[in-house]
């Protein structure tokens, strides 16, 4: 599966909030995410991710890892993605530190997440603050099987954004992991 994302900074938290709760409930949630990779960063020279996330919500906390290869749309920077739920986290990490893996960068995100369906696909629409990085994201992404549908996808979903109000000039592709990186980067 091909996750269509795009991701762009909100300018009015509030308003795309508000527009947000007439399309679904939201749920609140904290991600902790923890990234692995080689000692060389292989991963991320291959620009692939390798993620361990356990999530905290009003339904309790459950665990997964997430498996993203090479982007295949460097615009929106939507990648094929690998996720499976996780009973023992403690354990998957034993295993990836056995396999090689190290844990390369932890953080938090603090989310507040809409599912719903727009143009007929399920859509999941995210409001993201990373304590580290100024200012609020949204998110916008469905899934689809292979690269063909992807330009459809991508469309439904800058349509979900245009309904938000967010425009073509605050989409952007950066990475939290390196925005947190650089951030680290600057404070040491």
């Amino acid at each position: 599966m091909i996750e269509a994302e795009l991701k762009a900074r909100v300018r009015e938290p509030a308003v795309v909030r508000e527009r947000l709760g007439r399309m679904a409930v939201g749920r609140d949630e904290v991600y902790r995410d923890a990234y692995f990779d080689t000692p060389g960063a292989d991963l991320e020279a291959g620009d692939r991710e390798l993620r361990l996330r356990t999530v905290d919500g009003p339904d309790g906390t459950r665990a997964l890892l997430t498996y993203k290869e090479a982007r295949v749309d460097e615009v929106s920077g939507s990648k094929p993605e690998y996720e499976t739920g996780v009973g023992d986290p403690a354990a998957v990490r034993v295993m990836l530190n056995g396999l090689g893996y190290t844990e390369t960068l932890a953080f938090e995100k603090h989310c507040r997440n809409y599912e719903f369906t727009a143009y007929g696909r399920p859509m999941l629409a995210t409001l993201v603050r990373v304590p580290e990085i100024d200012g609020t994201y949204v998110e916008v992404e469905t899934q689809v099987s292979g690269e063909r549908e992807l330009r459809g996808a991508l469309g439904d979903v800058r349509a979900v954004l245009d309904a938000l109000g967010v425009g073509e000039g605050d989409l952007t592709a950066e990475l939290y992991t390196d925005a947190v990186r650089q951030r680290r980067t600057r404070e040491s």
